[in-house]
């Protein structure tokens, strides 16, 4: 790889990893401007949908306590801008595996020539983004996704980030959870006096071990999908630039 490339690369990684790790909103900006994707991105459609599946786990692991939902919830108040900070870094770089990739974009522009007129073509504002029930097109979408998770298999780029992120940015928070949350009040009434307690989380090492390990496995699989789900955008997107309206 030629020095100057090795310097982009490094930049790159650079500014990915001041906004992950240091929450820079101005790094992820600059970064999209050097993908020149700022201008590009046609369509956004980040969900945000891994901190409501760890939720969702977090609330099973601890459900033998009292109010398993409110501490569930709790937990992910204090860690919800980091998943989403991630999540977003995942759709982005999904993205831009898409945006720039010409072999699947040309394959996928002779399918919408198949499928569709020319003029109609050239109105569209969605091509094959959410309806991918030819078989042609359902079939290429399902080679494009088996060609990422091949490709992670290999490197282990997707897995070792996240257990870089979590063991650096969420795992302290787990471990000082009661530093982070709102605490609560509980009245203890007796025939003679009341007591006010504040209530505390107080994970055990099982419990602490446990909802780590979830939280990386949801992210693990969720991001890989959203990595997936943001590259067949981006295909579809630069497809329908060729054709502008």
């Amino acid at each position: 790889m030629p020095a100057s490339a090795v310097k982009l690369w490094e930049l790159y990684e650079g500014l990915k990893n001041r906004f992950l790790f240091n929450n820079d909103i101005n790094s992820i900006y600059i970064l999209l401007s050097l993908y020149d994707l700022e201008e590009n991105i046609s369509n956004i459609y980040p969900q945000y949908i891994c901190t409501r599946k760890i939720n969702n786990r977090i609330k099973n692991i601890l459900k033998n306590r009292n109010n398993p939902s409110v501490i569930a919830r709790s937990i992910s108040k204090v860690i919800h801008e980091d998943i989403d900070r991630i999540e977003l870094c995942f759709y982005l770089e999904g993205y831009k595996y898409g945006f720039y990739n010409n072999k699947w974009i040309n394959i996928l522009e002779e399918m919408a020539l198949k499928c569709f007129d020319l003029d109609i073509l050239y109105d569209k504002n969605y091509l094959f983004h959410f309806n991918y029930c030819n078989n042609e097109v359902n079939e290429t979408r399902r080679k494009i996704r088996k060609e990422i998770t091949n490709k992670e298999n290999e490197t282990r780029e997707f897995t070792e980030l996240i257990e870089l992120f979590a063991s650096k940015v969420i795992k302290p928070k787990l471990e000082n959870i009661d530093n982070y949350i709102d605490r609560q009040l509980k009245l203890e009434f007796n025939p003679y006096e009341f007591n006010i307690k504040e209530e505390k989380i107080n994970f055990t090492k099982d419990e602490l071990e446990r909802v780590y390990k979830a939280i990386i496995k949801e992210l693990r699989k969720n991001l890989l999908n959203i990595f997936k789900d943001s590259c067949w955008y981006a295909l579809n997107d630069r497809v329908l630039k060729r054709y502008p309206y």
